[in-house]
């Protein structure tokens, strides 16, 4: 797994050409989706997996949308960014059903308010096992959110129950750039391990 998250990294420069047919690519990222962590089982966790026309009509989407917003004197560089995620193979919208989350606060009203925090880590975590997926097989991919901006038309054009929640986009393709080396910082200013004489023995 960890060889997995060490591939994954944010691509922005994305191709249409898949290193694997469009079926394994969606069954890869239904298995990364089906295997994710959720609170009590709740398997809240969905997705909208585009190909193709289906993705561009996607990212058109949330070009129409951010041109009522965005000041007509930066709409260009704008739509070049857009520009960008289409120019992928696909695109996967990652939803979180509120039925399971809904159910489980009535069935345990002690954890009720903590229950749609547990979903958004439920959503992160398959965010995550999908883009290290797909790295692992050689696929780029970013992570975007222009939620709730898309959310209206996206649901009517794809047919989305109400009860879905849009967490975020996924343009995914082939990698047509390489990556830069990438930074950390340094370690004792990200953790602190307690309790352990492993580290006591190996600073001696």
């Amino acid at each position: 797994m960890l060889d997995k998250l060490k591939k994954r990294r944010t691509q922005y420069a994305l191709g249409k050409t898949l290193p694997l047919p469009e079926a394994q690519v969606d069954a890869l990222i239904r298995e990364a989706i089906r295997h994710s962590p959720s609170s009590f089982n709740s398997q809240s966790s969905r997705a909208v997996i585009l190909f193709g026309e289906e993705s561009d009509r996607f990212w058109n989407i949330a070009r129409e949308a951010l041109r009522a917003i965005v000041p007509a004197a930066d709409f260009a560089a704008t739509s070049k960014k857009i520009d960008g995620f289409a120019s992928g193979a696909g695109t996967v919208l990652f939803y979180e059903d509120q039925g399971p989350v809904k159910a489980l606060q009535d069935n345990f009203p002690l954890y009720a308010h903590n229950f749609p925090i547990w979903s958004e880590h439920s959503t992160g975590m398959a965010q995550l096992a999908v883009w290290s997926t797909l790295a692992d097989a050689g696929i780029g991919a970013s992570l975007q959110h222009y939620h709730p901006l898309v959310d209206a038309e996206t649901a009517k054009t794809w047919n989305i129950p109400a009860s879905w929640k849009l967490t975020a986009q996924m343009p995914f393709g082939s990698n047509e750039a390489g990556f830069p080396e990438k930074s950390f910082i340094d370690d004792d200013v990200r953790f602190r391990t307690v309790g352990t004489r492993s580290l006591e023995s190996r600073a001696a």
